[in-house]
C-alpha cells in the first residue's frame, strides 16, 4: 500500500470532525496501515508472552479515537501524534493491571522482607520508561512530547517538528538531550 497523501488524511480528519460519517470510512484504510505500524513498534519493546496481540492493540486504540470524534485534528502528524498517546497509555494501563494481578490483585498483602530481590521484570521497563517521561515533563514539557512522539508514535523529525511546530534542527536537539536525560534517569532508578 502506497503511503497516503497527507493532504488526504487532512481533509479527511477535518470533515469527519464536521460529522461526515463516510468520511471516517475512508480514513480508516488510509492510516490502518500506519496505526499497525506503530503498534508493532510498540509491541517490539514488549516481554515475550505479552498476552496483548498488535491487532488488538490497534483496534483498542481506533475504539478510543473514534470516541475522539470531536477533537480538532490539525492534520496528518497531529493524528498519528493522539494515535501514538493513546497506544501508550494503552500499553501503560495494561502493564499496571497484569502487574497487579501478579502481586495478588484485592488479596491480602503479606510482606516477604526476607526475599531475595528479583531483576526488573520487562513490564516494568515500560513503567518506569513512563515514570521518567512523567520527570521530563514536569520540568521539560517539549522535550517529552519529541520523545513520545518519535519513540512511541513513530513520527520522523519532520512530522514531530510538524505537530510541535518547532524546526526540524531543534527536534533534533530536543531528540538527543532527552534520550541522555532518560537514560540517566533510569540507570539511577535501578
Amino acid at each position: 500500500m502506497s503511503v497516503p497523501l497527507t493532504h488526504d488524511v487532512t481533509q479527511l480528519l477535518k470533515a469527519w470532525r464536521a460529522g461526515d460519517q463516510g468520511a471516517l470510512d475512508k480514513l480508516t484504510p488510509l492510516v490502518y496501515e500506519q496505526l499497525h505500524r506503530v503498534a508493532r513498534h510498540y509491541m517490539s519493546t514488549q516481554p515475550d508472552g505479552h498476552t496483548l496481540q498488535t491487532t488488538a492493540l490497534v483496534n483498542e486504540a481506533y475504539l478510543r479515537l473514534v470516541d475522539c470524534a470531536q477533537t480538532n485534528w490539525q492534520d496528518r502528524a497531529h493524528f498519528f501524534a493522539v494515535s501514538a498517546q493513546v497506544m501508550r497509555r494503552i500499553l501503560i494501563d495494561f502493564a499496571r493491571a497484569r502487574g497487579a494481578r501478579k502481586r495478588g490483585g484485592d488479596a491480602p498483602h503479606i510482606s516477604l522482607d526476607d526475599t531475595p530481590t528479583v531483576g526488573i521484570e520487562p513490564n516494568m521497563k515500560l513503567l518506569a520508561l513512563d515514570s521518567a517521561l512523567k520527570a521530563l515533563a514536569s520540568f521539560d514539557e517539549r522535550k517529552s512530547k519529541v520523545v513520545e512522539l518519535r519513540f512511541f508514535g513513530g513520527l520522523s523529525i519532520e512530522e514531530t517538528a510538524e505537530v510541535l511546530q518547532i524546526s526540524a534542527e531543534t527536534v533534533v536537539r530536543d531528540w538527543r538531550v532527552a534520550k541522555i536525560w532518560l537514560l540517566r534517569e533510569l540507570r539511577e532508578e535501578h
